[in-house]
């Protein structure tokens, strides 16, 4: 068992989750209000990874964070090292892989949120960050729950954007699904097995915690 990959992956899987709902509530809440200009395309870019070969998400993305793009040449100036083969590269990447599982659930979510109730706080006087915090996100928690939990699930099997703008390097952008693949590689198939028994439980876990929690009442 490769538990040094099991913590990488459980690291990035718990910090694409906490950045996907900070980035992901907001575009959501914008997707799921009225018609506004440019929404069906940003819709379609938010979807794109669940339909784009990872391979094909990755390249771009190393295009994107190469040394020379203007990006990747910033950060480097900035911390000497480079975005590709790197953990913050590789965050980069499960973010914009795992967006859509996020916006997905939590835009449905919103959408179903009575526009009266808005409506209401509005003409209580409430902020509209206040009706997002105080209204729309209560009235929304098991998508967001979903969205969240589905993120993590998701990060923790990534395989070919992570290998495409991480590689393999141990104990930096090795996560147990690369593990596995070395494992088979290298005909070592106790650990393989190991360690996808244990992505196996951790997933079913994970869906069954979801799945209770999105049926459960708020309160």
């Amino acid at each position: 068992m490769d538990w040094q990959a099991v913590a990488l992956t459980l690291k990035l899987a718990s910090l694409t989750t906490l950045i996907l709902l900070a980035v992901g509530l907001p575009l959501a809440a914008w997707l799921a209000g009225p018609r506004r200009h440019f929404k069906v395309l940003v819709d379609a870019v938010v979807a794109l990874p669940l339909v784009l070969p990872p391979t094909v998400l990755g390249f771009y993305l190393l295009l994107l964070l190469g040394p020379r793009s203007p990006l990747g040449a910033a950060y480097e100036r900035v911390t000497g090292s480079t975005l590709p083969f790197s953990f913050p590269g590789l965050l980069i990447g499960s973010t914009l892989y795992s967006l859509p599982f996020v916006v997905g659930p939590v835009r449905s979510a919103f959408s179903s949120v009575d526009r009266r109730l808005v409506e209401a706080s509005y003409c209580l006087g409430v902020s509209r960050l206040g009706t997002f915090l105080r209204v729309m996100c209560p009235l929304s928690w098991a998508g967001i729950v979903t969205g969240a939990v589905l993120s993590f699930a998701h990060t923790v099997g990534e395989f070919g954007v992570v290998l495409m703008i991480g590689g393999n390097l141990r104990g930096v952008t090795r996560t147990a699904s690369i593990a596995v693949y070395d494992q088979m590689q290298s005909l070592d198939y106790t650990g393989a097995a190991q360690t996808s028994a244990l992505l196996l439980a951790f997933s079913l876990l994970v869906l069954v915690v979801t799945y209770t929690l999105s049926h459960r009442p708020l309160g």
